[in-house]
């Protein structure tokens, strides 16, 4: 008589793993049928785009939206490739209150690294992954125009307008827009603009049906320096609150302003992840828990 366990059986193993991903699929299931056909603007930067792993990741993410009908549209940042890029070429960084000082030198590298560089490299990475994706600036089509943030900041843009002709007609064509943050001002100059700001207003302007940014903290936090104190689920009042209060610093600032914007031109959800937890965009999109934190009008 035999006592105590036995081998695990192969078979089971696999058809109890096997089960598992049918009840992800079928919980997944009805996000996929409710958000099928529409568009989310998905703002790339911090940890997910310097982590080998996390890139595979949030490739990954991306072409599974679109294979199943969602509309990715990308805006990336490049703060950290830009800066080392200037100290290469023996230029010096300044700020002013939080924004880059940008002179005729310092633009010349902006739109070098955003457009040249990091824009493709992720058109790379997407196309591997299966994403049919194409690389733009907010130069093209007059994507984005743009109006100096302010004369002691040189060629610092904020977005005036956004034409989305372009950006939508790629949509339709089932492709992935990836866009750099740049705009062209009145005097027909590059400007350089905040990639939070550049992806809210994208977003309002294509009537999006999701706003997503990945930072590298869990979500927005009712006090700023503790971690503890996430907020799950907010609406636009609470969220104009926590602005009006002081309690938001830091780079969330303009994320959460850009956020405000967005909602309240017609955006229905935005949405504040992880962006260094694998696979963070399904888990709030495609799950009943979600991940970080969801802004409602």
């Amino acid at each position: 008589m035999t006592v105590g366990h036995g081998a695990p059986d192969p078979l089971k193993i696999r058809i109890a793993n096997s089960m598992g991903k049918a009840r992800i699929l079928r919980e997944a299931l009805p996000y996929i049928q409710a958000f099928r056909g529409t568009t989310v603007v998905i703002k790339y930067g911090g940890s997910a785009m310097d982590d080998p792993h996390l890139q595979d990741s949030f490739a990954g993410d991306v072409t599974l939206l679109s294979m199943v009908g969602i509309n990715p549209v990308i805006v990336h940042g490049g703060g950290p490739q830009i800066s080392a890029a200037m100290d290469r070429d023996g230029l010096e960084t300044k700020w002013s209150n939080g924004l880059r000082v940008t002179d005729a030198a310092a633009i010349r590298v902006v739109q070098r690294v955003l457009a040249g560089e990091i824009n493709p490299d992720i058109v790379r990475l997407l196309g591997g992954h299966g994403a049919p994706a194409v690389g733009v600036t907010g130069l093209d089509a007059g994507l984005f125009s743009a109006k100096p943030a302010g004369e002691d900041l040189g060629y610092v843009g904020e977005v005036e307008s956004v034409n989305v002709g372009l950006i939508k007609g790629m949509v339709e064509a089932g492709l992935v827009p990836v866009v750099a943050p740049l705009g062209r001002g009145p005097d027909d100059a590059v400007y350089n603009l905040n990639a939070d700001t550049a992806a809210g207003a994208l977003a309002r302007a294509l009537r999006a049906q999701k706003l997503i940014y990945l930072t590298d903290v869990e979500g927005v936090r009712a006090v700023a320096d503790q971690s503890d104190s996430v907020i799950s689920e907010m609406n636009l009042e609470r969220l104009r609150e926590l602005l009006a209060s002081g309690a938001v610093d830091g780079g969330m600032i303009p994320k959460l302003r850009s956020v405000a914007d967005a909602l309240a031109g017609g955006v229905r959800h935005a949405h504040v992840l992880d962006g260094r937890i694998e696979h963070t965009v399904l888990l709030e999109i495609f799950t009943q828990e979600g991940i970080g934190t969801k802004i409602v009008p």
